[in-house]
């Protein structure tokens, strides 16, 4: 049995996680609601052939899927960040 667990949404977007009772999750999935644009490709690079999944999201949606997925993951400090319970940070109980 496994249930989806948000990280981020917004009224064209979720990103989840989805969580299984028997393991950790390894995977995130992002859901878009009417892209501005998508396209599927097959490339092809010195012989080796590889499918490419090209999606146009606005840059405030990017913005907020990035900086959930930073406090979700507590990577704040990876990208110079506040590392305790400052305003921003995944600890801070003001938030």
């Amino acid at each position: 049995m496994s249930t989806k667990a948000s990280i981020s949404f917004g009224p064209r977007y979720h990103l989840y996680i989805q969580e299984l009772l028997s393991e950790n999750p390894k995977s995130v999935f992002l859901e878009l609601e009417e892209p501005q644009e998508f396209r599927v490709e097959k490339e092809t690079f010195r012989g080796i052939s590889r499918d490419v999944l090209v999606v146009e999201i606005s840059a405030e949606d990017m913005d907020k899927i990035s900086i959930d997925w930073i406090k979700k993951r507590k990577l704040q400090g990876a990208v110079g960040g506040p590392v305790g319970q400052e305003w921003g940070s995944p600890d801070c109980p003001w938030d």
